[in-house]
């Protein structure tokens, strides 16, 4: 299937690329691909096609848990209330796999970058502070819990000291999805 670019403008060079995978932890799903032959421009994006039952893992983050596998849906809340951190699906929410300490990794990076964007010295000082408690949590220092919570049920923790519920109804209703939905 061919179509327009949204980069160049280019009519008829942009490729659609479909394909559906059995993925372990995800369970099926569907890639897709777009890419532009005159500018090169791609875009990749992964669905998952099968709903799971709704779940909640947690991991106490010590030195002896920072290499657990993590598999992150698309649709999962990711948080370490210790350090006051939390990370919601929003609409360009995508799915991840990494361990513990890549977690932590990106929950620094996003630190980091807020404190591009922030001017108050008290919100500076709050940033510089849970930094330095993640480099703790890392280097062993410190403890916090992780904590993944999936309506969709695609996400894991998998460490033989990971712990997992079934999702309330209520936790369900509290959670985002990511997804847009219209009601009419």
């Amino acid at each position: 299937m061919k179509g327009d670019c949204p980069v160049c403008k280019t009519t008829g060079t942009i490729e659609f690329i479909s394909k559906t995978e059995e993925i372990p932890y995800f369970g099926k799903i569907m890639e897709s691909t777009i890419i532009c032959s005159n500018c090169g421009y791609k875009h990749s994006d992964m669905i998952c096609l099968e709903q799971k039952e709704p779940l909640r893992y947690s991991l106490e983050i010590n030195k002896n848990t920072l290499n657990a596998r993590v598999v992150k849906s698309q649709t999962a809340t990711v948080t370490i209330p210790k350090l006051g951190l939390k990370v919601e699906p929003g609409s360009k929410s995508q799915g991840y796999i990494s361990n513990v300490e890549g977690v932590l990794k990106r929950f620094e990076d996003a630190v980091k970058t807020a404190l591009n964007f922030v001017d108050d010295e008290e919100s500076k000082r709050n940033a510089s502070k849970i930094l330095v408690e993640i480099e703790n949590v890392k280097h062993g220092e410190g403890n916090a819990e992780l904590i993944i919570e999936d309506p969709f049920g695609h996400s894991i923790i998998i460490h033989e000291d990971a712990s997992w519920r079934k999702l309330t109804e209520d936790e369900i209703k509290g959670l985002k999805t990511g997804f847009t939905t219209i009601e009419q």
